[in-house]
């Protein structure tokens, strides 16, 4: 034990002394010499992407976990989006970070860990993209027969839009905007789904035509040249394009979301182009057959109706002979219509003789004096009878009158009663529908007062002993009361 003392004191004199910044630097150059580049399969973890553009993950597996950085022109070339849950494989730098002592890899080249791990995330991206109705049948929209202007989304400087507007000149020329954009590796997800919405954001009969049909393409690659198509963000701009929008995005064989969304899919570019437009050659064939045919038909029909009218009009008889018979009646009654006339001429002179003989003066005068004691005999009948009915009348009217006044209110209210009506000048029969603080009107015989209802049973009404007897003596109970 006694020995103790002179070790320590002895093994720390014979130590060499660091600043924390040596020690640091001394660990930074031994993990770079031992290690230099690895290749470091794991899964991302944290992934972030700095406003500067730099990328910080952590790459995991089920016991360990290394930080990550990548930095901005290493993550622009990316040919796939990284995200947590992905699994990797990075080839890097191994290096320590003296700020805060812990060690990473700086990250110069990364790839999915296989095929499988990206056709795993494209499934699962299909299958919540589907879930969400993107991809239904009834969200597709009819492509146009014959657009007037096309717009394309593709790099201007691939062979893609030269096979579309070559295709486009053979077939039938059109009208063809370009919005260039990279299509693959970083940010070409973003620039395709912008490209999209822009389209659709133009205005009709604006300076810049608005176009009728949409393509989107690209040639042919791998799984992860082709991943911006697959992106989220592009899936979302082409289902939400009022525009019909056509994907041709890599060979046939090839398939991304967007063929998904996209309301129809052309296996090429150059297929895209020939859905696009019909051929105008063909078409102008066909209108011109159709204009033959037409023609056609309409000669063979006309020639058709007039050999029909042929046959009908041999088995119509002759005009002359229909006419024959009409041209002897006709000659018949005008040979015998001087004869009608003159027997009818006899016939009325006979007429007017025997009427004249029956207007003599001493039977008209007759008559005369008859109709005038006629009248005078109705005349004094209507009289009596206008008499009568007007005294029957005027007894009913006074009947009628006082009846009206005996059943008349105001003979009531002459006898000391009163007319209660509500607030909207109905009369009351009955208080129970009233609360207090309502208002109401009074009618007596002589004038109108307005009050308001308050609360508490109405006072009764005393009657004296000596009046109740005579009443009950007198039995009398015929008049009852009005209120």
């Amino acid at each position: 034990m006694s020995d103790y003392p002179y070790n320590a004191e002895q093994k720390a004199s014979n130590a060499p002394e660091y600043s924390v910044t040596e020690l640091s630097m001394a660990l930074k150059r031994t993990v770079e010499d031992t290690y230099g580049y690895v290749r470091l399969r794991g899964e991302i973890s944290g992934f972030k992407r700095a406003a500067s553009g730099h990328i910080y993950m952590a790459l995991k597996d089920d016991k360990a976990v290394m930080d990550a950085v990548m930095w901005k022109g290493v993550a622009g070339k990316l040919g796939f989006r990284p995200e947590d849950g992905l699994e990797v494989i990075a080839t890097g730098k191994l290096t320590t970070y003296p700020g805060r002592s812990k060690y990473q890899i700086v990250i110069e080249r990364m790839e999915p860990a296989g095929a499988g791990a990206l056709m795993a995330l494209l499934e699962e991206r299909k299958k919540q993209l589907a879930a969400e109705g993107l991809f239904d049948q009834s969200r597709k929209k009819m492509i146009p027969y014959l657009p007037q202007v096309i717009g394309v989304v593709t790099s201007p400087t691939g062979a893609v839009i030269r096979d579309i507007l070559h295709r486009l000149s053979d077939r039938f020329p059109r009208h063809v905007l370009v919005w260039p954009v990279i299509v693959q590796g970083q940010g070409a997800a973003e620039q395709v789904a912008e490209a999209i919405r822009g389209f659709n954001a133009l205005e009709k009969g604006g300076a810049i035509p608005r176009p009728d049909l949409l393509i989107v393409a690209r040639g042919g690659g791998s799984l992860e040249d082709l991943w911006a198509f697959n992106e989220e963000v592009v899936i979302r701009a082409v289902a939400d394009s009022e525009i019909p929008l056509i994907s041709a995005v890599g060979h046939e064989t090839d398939t991304t979301l967007i063929d998904y969304a996209s309301d129809l899919r052309a296996p090429t570019p150059t297929a895209a182009a020939e859905h696009a437009v019909p051929v105008r050659d063909d078409l102008l064939y066909t209108v011109q057959d159709l204009g033959t045919r037409l023609n056609r038909s309409v000669r063979r029909m006309v020639s058709d109706k007039a050999q029909k009218l042929d046959g009908l009009g041999r088995g119509l008889p002759k005009p002359s002979d229909m006419l024959a018979l009409s041209r002897q009646r006709f000659d018949d009654v005008a040979e015998r219509l001087p004869r009608a006339l003159k027997l009818l001429g006899e016939r009325r002179q006979m007429q007017l003789d025997s009427v004249s003989r029956m207007l003599r003066p001493d039977l008209l005068r007759r008559d005369i004096v008859r109709t005038q004691e006629k009248t005078q005999e109705l005349g004094l009948r209507l009289d009596r009878a206008e008499g009568q009915n007007l005294r029957q009348m005027r007894e009913r009217f006074e009947a009628t009158s006082r009846l009206f006044d005996s059943l008349n209110y105001k003979r009531v209210l002459d006898r000391g009663f009163a007319v209660i009506r509500d607030a909207g000048g109905k009369a009351l029969s009955s208080g129970a529908g009233l609360k207090s603080g309502d208002g109401i009107g009074i009618e007596f015989k002589d004038a109108e007062v307005a009050a308001v209802v308050a609360g508490g049973p109405a006072p009764t009404r005393k009657k004296t002993a000596a009046k109740t007897k005579n009443k009950a003596a007198s039995g009398d109970n015929r008049q009852g009361s009005l209120l």
